[in-house]
């Protein structure tokens, strides 16, 4: 019998094969409909809100937009610096555009000039991609409507409408409140404020100078951001101004100054260059703060050319520089109160009188008085009034430099003050302590410097904002004011310059230096009498007249400058403080090279300033517009307004015709 050729053990045995493999595939095949199901819904229930996120952000982006910069006022209320609207052209550098075309198209409906096209073409090469690249500003509507009918042509492009700083009195502000501009490299930090991104937006500008750079991150403001609708490529579709987020405007300063004050001072510089400063001797804010001659702010936010710079910081008259509070000179005679406060504080005797003959015989030369015949004997207060020179250089002499520099120092020389603004320069106030630091060639202290010093020449320089303050505390008389010129940041008050602690000199011996001060300003014999008369009435002004050399005189048999160039002529400096019964604003005014004699040409430019500044204030306005007294009436007078007594009955009297020819 022949065995079977299937064996039923081999089909079960294959059965079970196929089995365990159908199984095995089943749970595979499970396990991945499983893990698949199971991460569609995690991915439509879980992070459907990540993944719709996702989706908006490829279909919307967002466009940084510069805040408003915060506006700048004056103590009224008047705009000083604030914001205009601005259309401007940008160019962003796309995948597929040529910049160089691009520009050149651009050439035909903006002005650009062949250097400027290059530039351009450059500054675009080198920007990240999609990063506005500023190409005009200030465009006119007909320039602005061209570009954007053409918008869809141009890959790249686009015109819109920001915001420019505008600072609507042009030079008279321009030293204080500084100018913005465009952001550079320096600027840029990897950490702090100047990180942000909004720092690369053509449309932001900087602060440079003066309040716009000291406060700049106050008037920056919170920048926004612009919604709008792009393409696959990242070019803007439409805007959805439903997802903008709004911008926030900086905070508002507002400042001590007066815009009718600082005008006016800048308008009576005229030509010359120098400075003007006015204080508030009761509370220490600064009204006026004017450096000429200036320049237009407006011309930097722009964007200055080359030439126009160099024109401007090549000028032998600097208008660039600040002279209020960067410039410094020699006092001359206005110093002299100050020397005059040290030597009664060291016990001189007012009434010890000097003999001036016009010059002074003392380590073998000849210290010659201003005045070539001399003032004849002088004691403080004529010396005061006269500016007697010899008077001066004795009483230095006699009472030394030490003295001087502490009543210098209390009366605010050799110091800067907080005011808020950078580029102050602290000046020199010469002592014996000093002079052994500063000068290591010569560190003593001879005679001859403490005679030099008591005309306020040599180891002495001082700015005008100095010269403002040591008046002010001479006309507070017991105050050491301190100089405010912001006045509030964001509407918070800022401190009061009048917390400041009491002077450190006897009140009768500044009421004699203020008295002598009266004395130049209103005696007819004065150095400023005509020059001083305000034309208000019995509101009168004090002061000080001052002339500082810039060369020397030794050999020179005339001091007259008027023939020569102007860089060699003295400095013409005065100070004053109104009214004198009853002080309210001090003054300060240096004419760079004004030739010789403080009265020529410092004192008259002070007197208009000084008018302005009582003129606006009501209460001296109110003093100055009282009527006169009535006269008295004798006790025969009539009375005013009566009735003329009725005529007499009876025969009339002819008139008495006149003598002569009758015709």
């Amino acid at each position: 019998m022949s065995e079977p050729s299937i064996f039923f053990s081999e089909v079960n045995e294959r059965q079970g094969v196929f089995h365990r493999r159908m199984f095995l595939l089943g749970g595979l095949a499970g396990t991945g409909l499983a893990a698949l199901g199971g991460r569609l819904a995690h991915l439509q229930l879980v992070e459907a809100a990540r993944y719709e996120k996702m989706s908006a952000s490829n279909q919307f982006n967002f466009r940084l937009v510069p805040p408003p910069r915060g506006i700048i006022i004056d103590r009224n209320g008047t705009v000083l610096a604030s914001n205009r609207p601005n259309f401007r052209l940008l160019v962003s550098r796309e995948t597929d555009m040529d910049p160089e075309a691009t520009i050149k198209t651009l050439a035909t409906f903006v002005p650009l000039d062949k250097a400027r096209q290059a530039r351009l073409t450059k500054d675009l090469a080198r920007a990240p991609k999609r990063s506005p690249v500023a190409v005009m500003e200030d465009m006119s509507w007909e320039q602005f409507a061209a570009i954007n009918v053409r918008a869809p042509e141009l890959p790249g492009v686009t015109a819109d409408m920001g915001e420019v700083r505008v600072y609507p009195h042009g030079g008279a502000f321009a030293h204080v409140i500084g100018y913005v501009a465009k952001v550079n490299k320096e600027d840029l930090t990897p950490e702090g404020p100047n990180s942000e991104a909004i720092m690369l937006h053509p449309g932001f500008r900087i602060g440079r100078q003066g309040v716009e750079k000291a406060f700049d991150l106050q008037l920056r403001g919170q920048p926004g951001a612009r919604k709008v609708e792009v393409d696959a490529n990242g070019r803007e579709v439409r805007q959805d101004s439903r997802g903008d987020i709004p911008a926030r405007a900086g905070k508002e300063i507002q400042l001590s100054l007066d815009a009718d004050i600082q005008t006016r001072a800048l308008e009576v510089m005229g030509d010359e260059s120098g400075a003007v400063v006015l204080m508030d001797c009761r509370t220490g804010d600064l009204l006026c703060m004017v450096s000429a001659p200036s320049f237009d702010a407006n011309r930097f936010v722009r964007g200055l050319s080359g030439p126009d710079y160099r024109a401007l910081s090549q000028y032998e008259r600097k208008p660039l520089l600040d002279k209020v509070l960067s410039g410094t000179y020699p006092p001359g005679s206005t110093f002299k109160p100050t020397v005059a406060l040290a030597a009664l504080e060291a016990g001189v005797d007012p009434e010890q009188r000097v003999n001036c003959t016009g010059g002074w015989f003392y380590g073998g030369r000849t210290w010659r008085c201003w005045k070539p015949g001399g003032h004849g004997s002088q004691n403080m207060h004529e010396a005061i009034k006269n500016s007697c020179d010899v008077y001066f250089y004795q009483t230095a002499l006699r009472i030394g430099p030490d003295p001087i520099a502490a009543a210098a120092h209390a009366m605010g020389f050799g110091k800067t003050f907080d005011i808020g603004i950078p580029g102050q320069k602290a000046g020199i106030v010469g002592s014996r302590a000093w002079k052994r630091k500063a000068l290591k060639r010569e560190p003593v202290w001879q005679p001859g410097d403490s005679v030099s010093y008591g005309i306020g020449q040599g180891y002495v320089n001082v700015n005008a904002l100095q010269l403002a303050v040591m008046t002010a505390r001479l006309a507070n008389g017991k105050k050491a004011l301190n100089p405010r010129l912001i006045k509030s940041v964001g509407g918070v008050e800022r401190p009061r310059g009048n917390a400041a602690p009491d002077l450190p000199f006897k009140p009768e011996h500044i009421e004699y230096v203020r008295a002598g001060m009266v004395a130049v300003a209103n005696d007819v014999s004065g150095t400023a009498f005509r020059q001083s008369q305000l034309g208000l009435g019995d509101v009168k002004m004090a002061g000080k007249t001052g002339t500082a050399q810039v060369r020397s005189y030794d050999n020179v048999a005339n001091r007259n400058s008027a023939s020569v160039r102007w860089r060699l002529k003295d400095h013409n400096l005065f100070v004053a403080f109104a009214p004198y019964d009853d002080p309210r604003y001090a003054l300060s005014v240096i004419i760079e090279h004004g030739g010789l004699g403080g009265a020529t040409a410092a004192a008259p430019r002070a007197r208009e300033v000084m008018r302005v500044a009582l003129l606006k204030d009501p209460q001296v306005r109110a003093r100055i517009e009282q009527p006169l007294p009535m006269p008295e009436l004798g006790p025969e007078s009539g009375l005013e307004g009566a009735a003329p007594a009725a005529p007499s009955l009876g025969q009339s009297t002819p008139p008495v015709m006149p003598k002569g020819p009758r015709p």
